[in-house]
């Protein structure tokens, strides 16, 4: 395993560079991750919290909220994950397979965008890799330790995004369809026992706060809520979400994960698989059924790595190294290049956040406002960011029913102001609670993330939304 660290240890090295010089404010997600991580809770508004514990943790220990330091788990943990997919590989399959796997994991599309994007994928990676290397280990030797610290592992990965609990579908149908796959009951019932005790908190955080997160995401499941209103297919949908998972695990990789799956896999591949086709099944109902973005079924790559990345031909490797390498070269370059014109349009929302939020920051100061309020989320996690170290205060509108999102949930401007109120929306409207409103002014940026609309600023009464 040492060409793999060596390997790894480069890529993830060269990829932390990248971040020190990338021109790129922070989304509008990763704003929303940093400000949770500014506030320890068992869980938060759309997602679980280990995503923000984390941030929260790097930014202290560096003394800086800078995007670098936001970002700077990415790469470190696609790193740390792509050895230990490697040792799984290796311990399957040999040393040579361990080396394949590791540097055609580090190196695959959606690895090198989310190394310089950190996203719960990306924390949730780590801890479920580990868990499947240990469950791997207990089908030769299982002990308790193993057991406990398995299941440990899945609960963090539960942690960073609820996508986790495929790993339990999907280890019940390796067991149903394989026997090499099984675990005696002792061990599945200490995994399970580990497992709600690491992710425990963080149900009775959704019991007692009315299951915000399960909520939204059942959102994003709508055909759920309404399914009379999801009569039909949406197969447009279905070959959308399958057509980027070329983008996602690579053109190469991803035909080639349903071959080595269906084609007379053997008890290994076919556990391996188990822990793969099954997640994209799932999400491909979603997509059939309503919609699914196409990151949704990115821990079915865990496993689908270890599948495809040992057995593949060597021109085929070759092919698929030479295209997501080239990939891997170009998305640093425009992060880098983020201020020229060639890298202007792929980079677009990722610049201007920081700008109109100043831009907002100084009409208020203009104004004598020292409250900002808007309803959008972009414009909010904007603000909150860019202005963290500002003494204006911001707030979100009101909610009119169920919050839809963390900052109306916990940030709803509900006192009367000292003096005027300036609120900016997208919408051109002003508020419902001051309908005379004129526009103070409109900012519309020719470049960036706000270059489509308007974004239109009122002065509005101190006691506008006060209940």
């Amino acid at each position: 395993m040492r060409p793999a660290v060596l390997i790894v240890g480069v890529i993830t090295l060269v990829r932390i560079v990248v971040l020190a010089f990338a021109r790129l404010d922070l989304f509008v997600d990763e704003s929303q991750y940093w400000l949770w991580g500014q506030e320890f809770a068992f869980g938060y508004y759309s997602k679980p919290p280990l995503i923000g514990w984390l941030i929260g943790a790097v930014t202290t220990l560096a003394g800086s909220d800078a995007p670098f330091w936001v970002r700077l788990p990415a790469p470190v943990l696609h790193g740390g994950t792509s050895l230990v997919l490697g040792g799984i590989a290796a311990q399957l399959f040999g040393a040579r397979a361990g080396v394949m796997t590791a540097a055609g994991f580090v190196t695959l599309p959606m690895v090198a965008l989310s190394s310089i994007f950190l996203s719960t994928d990306v924390v949730m990676f780590l801890p479920l890799a580990g868990a499947l290397a240990l469950y791997v280990q207990m089908l030769e030797r299982p002990t308790v330790g193993k057991a406990l610290v398995a299941g440990g592992l899945l609960g963090l990965a539960f942690m960073a995004k609820y996508a986790a609990v495929y790993y339990l579908i999907c280890g019940g149908l390796a067991a149903v369809f394989w026997p090499v796959a099984r675990l005696s009951v002792r061990d599945v019932c200490l995994i399970l026992l580990a497992f709600v005790v690491v992710a425990g908190p963080n149900l009775w955080w959704n019991a007692v706060n009315g299951f915000t997160t399960f909520s939204h995401t059942l959102d994003n499941a709508d055909w759920v809520r309404e399914p009379a209103a999801r009569a039909g297919l949406n197969f447009d949908g279905l070959v959308e979400f399958w057509a980027a998972q070329l983008a996602v695990f690579g053109p190469v990789l991803f035909p080639a994960l349903f071959w080595f799956a269906l084609h007379r896999p053997g008890p290994v591949k076919g556990l391996l698989a188990a822990f793969s086709l099954p997640v994209l099944a799932l999400v491909s109902i979603q997509a059939l059924l309503s919609g699914a973005y196409a990151n949704w079924a990115a821990a079915a790559y865990i496993a689908g790595a270890i599948l495809v990345l040992p057995h593949l031909p060597r021109w085929a490797l070759a092919t698929s190294f030479t295209l997501n390498g080239a990939l891997c070269l170009a998305l640093p370059l425009l992060a880098v290049m983020g201020d020229h014109p060639a890298a202007a349009k792929a980079v677009e929302r990722y610049k201007g956040r920081t700008e109109m939020s100043r831009a907002i920051a100084e009409q208020a100061r203009a104004s004598g406002a020292a409250w900002i309020v808007a309803e959008e989320r972009q414009i909010l996690a904007d603000l909150f960011y860019t202005l963290r170290d500002d003494p204006l205060e911001i707030r979100s509108v009101p909610p009119v029913g169920r919050p839809l999102h963390h900052y109306a949930q916990h940030f709803a401007m509900t006192d009367r102001a000292p003096g005027k109120i300036l609120y900016a929306t997208r919408s051109g409207q002003p508020p419902v609670c001051a309908p005379d409103a004129t526009p103070v002014t409109t900012i519309a940026p020719e470049t960036g993330a706000y270059r489509r609309g308007e974004t239109a600023l009122f002065l509005v009464p101190g006691d506008c939304w006060a209940q």
